[in-house]
This record gives C-alpha cells, structure tokens and sequence, in this order.
C-alpha cells in the first residue's frame, strides 16, 4: 500500500480577533508545510464565532498560496448548497491557477441548520439544491454552456473535477461520493445514534468506506480522508489541562443546544468528542485503536475542539509529523517529489 498522506486541519477558531485568527491559521500552514505536511484543510463557516471562524475559504487559500510553495490546499467543507455554483467554479479555477495547482475541493450539503434561511431556502431542502449546484460546478469547470452558447467559464478548470471530495456522515453519502468517483472526508466526530450513544467513532465510518468502495468505478483509486482530533504535547498533565479548558467550552455550548453528555467528567468528554491527546506514545496508542484510519488513504488532524494557545499549536504540528503519523503509515515526501508528480497529473 503506498504512503499515506498527511493533513493539517484549522477551523480558525484561535483566541483573538478575526484578523488575528487568520494570521495565526496561515503561520500553523506555513509550519506544517516546513514540517512536511502534504495537505492543508480550511472549514467554512457563516455567522457563528464559535463554531468556525472562517465564511471566505477561497480568499484566504489565496492568500495562503502566496505564502507556501508545496503545501496541498483544500476546502474542509464549502457547504455547496449556500452558494453560487457558478462564482464557485470561477472562484477556484482562478485560485487554482494562482497556487500552482494546489487546490483540492472538499464539498458538503450540510451546515448550521439555522443558516440556511439567510440565503434563500430551508434546511430541508440542502440535499436537493447541493446536487444541483454540483451539476452546475461540474458542467461550469469543463466549459459547458451555461445559460447561452457564449457564456462558457473562463478559464476553464476541467482537472478540478478530478480533485472533488465529498463530506458526509452517512452510507448514503459515501456511495454517493463513490459513485461519482470523488473523495470521501470523514469528519472528526459525528452523531451517535440514540440507541447506542457509545458507539466508537469506526464502528460509524466503516460502513461509510465500504459503501464507497462498493460504488467506486472500474479504474478510480479511492481517496479517503480521515480527520481527527489529535493534540500531541511533551506533558501528558498539560494536554488534559488545556482539554478541560476546551473541552468545557464544547460541554458549554451542547447543554446551550438541549444536549447533555452521559459523561461530563473530563474523561468522559474525551470520549464524548473523539479527542486523542497526551504524549506521542499516548496519542499513536489511542490513534491505532481507530480500524478506520487503517483504511483510509489521507490523516487529517486538527487540535478543534480543545483549541489550544498557538505556540502549542504549532508544537503539536511538529511531534505529528516527526513521531505520529510515521506510525501511522506516512512517509515524508520531499518537495521536489510532490511538484513532479502534482505536473504529471495535469499532463493526464
């Protein structure tokens, strides 16, 4: 089996201001891409401070570009249905020209349910509109007529289409996903079902990947991503420090929603969230336990929902490359690897 890839995931989600939250998130890209990280992932979010801290993906993947040479740059997710399917395509064929061919698209039908209505149409209908938008994308990159004979995408972006991943919690969507022949993102965490609310976290995903797999064309090689929180720190005592601290902000805003954890001790917030943490040695035990991540072709990790300082940041982008992810299944690959072969995709 070839070499995993290894993503920094951000939510932007760093204490301060909006402006500094960014330049925070740039500077912990820019460290991961020193570290050796292939890919980097931004999540976009409307309205809510505290639930991401980032509406813009597109224009601030552009700014990262400029700041980064090798660095992989995906959305993680633009929720699809919110937007225009056509600025979309326009937006990233430019951004893509613009980093050299770092783009990578992660797509979503999903988002805060109340954000929906400030742009036009309930919750309820996101699946339907999602899969219209994606059309419309998908039509727009290759240089399909839109609306008249003349209106055609400039530039055009056909090989964007062969860089979509599609984030879903459900079989449903990972057939979905599969069928089209794109990537599946698995997210960090997500919902158990009510009648088994300790279900572990692969025991969800899994059947996720075999539906995708099943539905895979003859001929496409799976993309599969895994994200996880993942806070590695050289004191064990210090990681659960900063997770109470976190991790109490998340306990905050689930009983804010009328939900209660079964478990509101620290441990059982842990475990509520899907957190690994601690010392290398901690956080590649607790990481192997995950039978999805096994299975998976990309490790996506993110410090959210603990959030720590950024100077610890940075420190857990550090001992993931140097010590985690190596036990993980990946391999560093130099820069002047991942350009030529990022040069002979295109040629395909």
């Amino acid at each position: 089996m070839s070499s995993k890839r290894l993503g920094f995931f951000t939510r932007l989600l760093d204490q301060g201001s909006a402006q500094q939250r960014y330049r925070l998130a740039t500077e912990q890209i820019v460290h991961a891409e020193r570290a050796g990280f292939d890919t980097a992932w931004v999540a976009q979010h409307h309205f809510h401070e505290d639930e991401g801290g980032l509406p813009s993906p597109l224009v601030f993947l552009a700014q990262v570009a400029a700041r980064t040479r090798h660095i992989r740059l995906g959305t993680g997710v633009i929720t699809l249905p919110m937007e225009s399917a056509i600025r979309v395509a326009e937006d990233t064929a430019v951004l893509d020209l613009l980093s050299d061919g770092r783009l990578e698209v992660g797509i979503a039908a999903g988002g805060t349910p109340s954000s929906f209505s400030a742009f036009g149409f309930d919750a309820q209908q996101r699946n339907a509109v999602f899969a219209d938008n994606l059309d419309t994308l998908l039509r727009a990159w290759r240089g399909e007529a839109l609306g008249g004979e003349d209106n055609r995408l400039y530039p055009a972006a056909p090989q964007l289409a062969r860089r979509v991943w599609q984030a879903t919690f459900s079989v449903e969507g990972g057939e979905r996903a599969g069928r089209a022949g794109d990537g599946l993102m698995l997210s960090r965490t997500q919902p158990r079902p009510a009648d088994t609310p300790d279900l572990p976290l692969d025991a969800l995903q899994n059947p996720i990947i075999d539906a995708y797999l099943a539905a895979l064309p003859p001929g496409i090689a799976p993309r599969i991503m895994g994200s996880r929180t993942a806070f590695v720190t050289d004191h064990s005592q210090q990681a659960r420090d900063f997770a109470a601290q976190g991790l109490g902000r998340g306990l905050e805003r689930l009983r804010a929603s009328g939900h209660r954890p079964s478990d509101e001790s620290l441990d059982g917030l842990i475990r509520a969230f899907d957190v690994h943490l601690g010392t290398t040695d901690q956080v590649i035990a607790s990481l192997q336990q995950d039978s999805a991540l096994a299975r998976v072709t990309d490790l996506a990790f993110q410090v959210h929902s603990i959030d720590p300082p950024h100077a610890h940041v940075l420190r857990s982008i550090e001992l993931i490359a140097r010590h985690v992810a190596p036990e993980l299944g990946w391999q560093r690959r130099n820069p002047a690897s991942i350009s030529h072969e990022h040069h002979a995709e295109e040629k395909v």
